[in-house]
């Protein structure tokens, strides 16, 4: 766990119920900055509630989820979530804006003037490893799957966020494509250091992006540590999904 003066997210006690049904439970954990932690979980254990919970797209029904030492329902959530970068699977760009556009979509809204938007596009578009000068004028309809993911993760950073949200972003991609963005991802983040948060529910990916993993099931976080740590747990989960990644 990290110090107390080092904590990027906090959750306390939260529980987030949907008709008195509840889809998380009693998540106590903290995240510190400059981490990646992933959760790892099958289908409907709660990881992405437990994403959402974080930029404040769900609010606990018990409990507190603290952002840089804040609550999330003191922070304004328009200022918290253009403190998160947010990737989900499919991207989410806009199909209408050129690339250019949507990745400088958040530094517009903040009020940057435009030779800095253009700049910190061209730059991120350099950093996902696509010539701005091929890519920046195209729509998203004449992008490979691989290129939009690249384009969805330079949007994220665009506006330099501290914390990044990472929500199956792979997922929908072929296997050698997949393998390559996370030998992206591990450089980009080598590189700038965010606190990350990326669910998945491939084990494969969990060890090789994590510095910690949170295994959960049906709400709950059973386990939350290294990949060392999870190989060593006798969790029949855990034991599991290592039968899969055995399989592999």
């Amino acid at each position: 766990m990290p110090p107390n003066n080092a904590i990027a997210v906090e959750f306390r006690d939260v529980t987030y119920s949907l008709n008195r049904r509840p889809l998380v439970s009693n998540l106590n954990f903290t995240i510190g900055p400059g981490e990646t932690v992933v959760l790892l979980g099958r289908s409907g254990s709660g990881k992405t509630t437990t994403m959402k919970l974080i930029n404040s797209l769900l609010t606990p029904t018990t409990g507190e989820v603290r952002v840089e030492g804040m609550s999330t329902v003191e922070w304004n959530p328009i200022k918290l979530r253009r403190q998160i970068g947010y990737v989900i699977q499919e991207t989410g760009l806009f199909p209408h804006f050129t690339v250019e556009r949507n990745v400088g979509l958040v530094p517009s809204l903040e009020g940057w003037n435009s030779d800095r938007i253009r700049q910190r596009v061209f730059e991120l578009l350099h950093l996902v490893g696509l010539d701005p000068q091929v890519f920046a004028r195209r729509y998203p309809h004449e992008l490979s799957g691989g290129q939009r993911q690249r384009i969805g993760v330079a949007r994220s950073l665009a506006a330099d966020p501290p914390i990044l949200l990472m929500d199956e972003p792979f997922g929908a991609l072929d296997p050698i494509t997949r393998l390559e963005l996370q030998g992206e991802f591990r450089r980009l983040q080598q590189d700038l250091g965010k606190t990350v948060v990326f669910v998945t529910h491939d084990i494969q990916e969990a060890f090789v992006l994590g510095s910690r993993i949170g295994l959960m099931q049906e709400g709950r976080l059973l386990l939350l540590g290294t990949k060392e740590e999870f190989l060593r747990s006798q969790l029949p989960e855990a034991q599991a999904f290592m039968q899969c990644l055995n399989r592999v």
